[in-house]
């Protein structure tokens, strides 16, 4: 007997929903759901509420399937559909690039109200997708935009997005734990570095370990301010005298970073808590004189 295939949007939701089988949230899977929806078949959650007809094709019907067994691999969506929203724009992702977290817009969004006013000139270290710079380059004054990564394929896909989303930033294929920051004069710096230890591996989810990038999430228990560290000093040459410094941080190291950046000569270093009250963020001035008074945020 062949198969009915569901002949309105409700009924497509539901489809969907009844074949998803992974340990996610109603909610998550719901999400999932739409996303594939509005992919596939063109139809937004408004319009799917008002339940629209379709007429499923047998190339739709391919491409469901195999949707479908992919999220059932753990294969997070975003890598499915090759695109995740950002700040409310859409960023191609793939294998060779984290994918955008909600943490990630708060960083921005705070960098973007603390420099909102003015003609700056940044840099991003570790850019992958390219969210985090595009993202400032599109909501900040006529700002000097640069951006670096040690993996050719990541700047390859952050470079496709600045051009996707017309925006102008340059992208420089650097190590920064073997390779100085070239140039100087930052207003600012920002930074969200790999910082999940890998004993914290078995609290982790098979979609984000078995598909996302160890190499842009994890480090050695040894030494998980490596990059941190390495910035910071680095950072002291490239910054402007009164130039800025944002990290996203691990929540259990954000009091360690903060520490370590003052230690270093940093001013009015704060950590900054997420919408969840997590120690997400660490920033702090720079300033050429330490006996200076900094001017703060």
């Amino acid at each position: 007997m062949a198969e009915i295939l569901p002949n309105s949007s409700k009924k497509l939701l539901q489809y969907i929903l009844d074949r998803i089988d992974i340990p996610e949230t109603k909610q998550e899977v719901g999400q999932i759901a739409n996303l594939i929806i509005e992919h596939i078949f063109n139809l937004d959650r408004a319009e799917i509420i008002v339940d629209r007809s379709l007429n499923m094709t047998s190339k739709e019907k391919k491409m469901l399937d195999g949707y479908i067994d992919r999220v059932n691999n753990n294969e997070p969506i975003q890598y499915i559909l090759e695109e995740a929203e950002f700040y409310g724009r859409k960023f191609m992702v793939n294998a060779s690039v984290l994918i955008p977290r909600n943490e990630t817009e708060e960083l921005v969004a705070l960098i973007v109200k603390e420099n909102k006013e003015k003609k700056i000139k940044f840099l991003d270290i570790g850019t992958g997708s390219g969210c985090i710079a595009i993202t400032l380059a599109k909501e900040l004054k006529e700002p000097k935009s640069v951006a670096m990564d040690f993996d050719p394929r990541v700047i390859k896909t952050a470079r496709a997005n600045a051009s996707k989303l017309d925006t102008e930033v340059e992208f420089l294929l650097i190590d920064i734990l073997t390779e100085p920051i070239p140039g100087g004069s930052f207003d600012l710096i920002v930074s969200n570095p790999p910082y999940i230890r890998r004993s914290e591996k078995e609290q982790m989810k098979p979609n984000v370990l078995d598909h996302e990038p160890g190499m842009a999430l994890f480090v050695n228990d040894n030494d998980p301010l490596i990059f941190y560290r390495r910035i910071g000093e680095l950072a002291q040459a490239a910054l402007k005298d009164g130039g800025k410094l944002y990290f996203e941080v691990n929540e259990n190291f954000a009091d360690d970073t903060k520490v370590m950046l003052e230690v270093m000569g940093y001013t009015s270093v704060d950590v900054i808590q997420d919408i969840n009250g997590k120690d997400r963020i660490v920033r702090g001035l720079w300033s050429n004189d330490l006996f200076a008074q900094p001017e703060g945020f």
